[in-house]
């Protein structure tokens, strides 16, 4: 069915917005915002930009890889053995790398 947007509206259409109206204003009233802030959320949880990090210490556990694991030549991932595309002088590269 075409509709004509160039005509004009009817009545009918001029009462539903004006119902619609009405009723985005009261449900705007009716939302009370409350906000539940974790002590994490306070400012001194929020790290800046360019804040001095230096006297954090970061702890890491490497995990080496498996047997059936590769690391790809192309974008460094570790990737599962089902993956290898190419292999080239000892060097892998993954199937979304040679794709």
């Amino acid at each position: 069915m075409a509709t004509d947007y160039d005509a004009p509206r009817t009545k009918d259409d001029d009462q539903a917005a004006q119902s619609l109206e009405a009723l985005q204003a009261s449900r705007a009233g009716a939302h009370n915002a409350v906000i539940d802030l974790d002590e994490a959320d306070t400012a001194e949880g929020i790290d800046l930009p360019g804040a001095d990090l230096s006297a954090e210490e970061l702890v890491v556990t490497i995990v080496p890889p498996r047997q059936d694991e590769f690391t790809c030549m192309s974008c460094f991932l570790i990737r599962h053995r089902s993956q290898i595309a190419r292999e080239k002088d000892g060097m892998k590269y993954c199937r979304d790398c040679e794709s």
